[in-house]
């Protein structure tokens, strides 16, 4: 084999690898993507070190249902992302009173919390009206949780994509 042949066939295997390299790339930012729980927040579904995995083609073209759990970016001064459930999305009316949360007027059934959970409210607000374009979301461990009752709102917009599967702990494995 000569030079100009090894050069050639180098190139080829270059070009191979930096098109797989691309593919990769725009399938994890646009596609699917692994998530690691930090946190006790969303406890008992999803627990500390649980490791997720995300769909985000639904998210970037603004198609969130209730009860999904989305990660978003806080815009905190870290810029850190948060793992929470979907309560309301836009036009909603959300109402927390009397440690429960009401979609609509309607109670909401929450079977996904332990019996007995009390959601209160942080701040003085207890009624929400939920904007075009913005969603309401809860930790399901309501007493340690920084969701929309001290969020605000969550802008469609920050929503980096939804858990559709648990991989780790194996015991665990689950799809949402």
């Amino acid at each position: 084999m000569n030079h100009k042949t090894i050069f050639k066939s180098l190139k080829e295997y270059i070009l191979i690898i930096l098109l797989a390299l691309g593919f990769l790339f725009i399938f994890h930012s646009y596609v699917f993507a692994r998530v690691d729980v930090i946190g006790p927040s969303m406890q008992p579904t999803l627990n500390n070190k649980d490791i997720l995995f995300v769909e985000k083609i639904s998210t970037e073209i603004g198609h969130i249902n209730r009860g999904e759990i989305v990660i978003f970016n806080s815009n905190n001064e870290n810029n850190d992302n948060y793992i929470k459930r979907v309560i309301g999305i836009a036009d909603d009316k959300i109402n927390i009173r009397d440690g429960k949360v009401y979609l609509n007027g309607q109670l909401l059934s929450e079977n996904y919390l332990p019996q007995g959970t009390i959601t209160e409210c942080n701040s003085s607000n207890t009624d929400y009206v939920i904007p075009e374009g913005y969603i309401f979301v809860l930790g399901d461990n309501r007493e340690n949780s920084t969701d929309s009752r001290i969020l605000g709102f969550i802008n469609i917009k920050d929503i980096k994509g939804h858990v559709i599967f648990r991989a780790y702990p194996f015991k665990y494995i689950n799809i949402f």
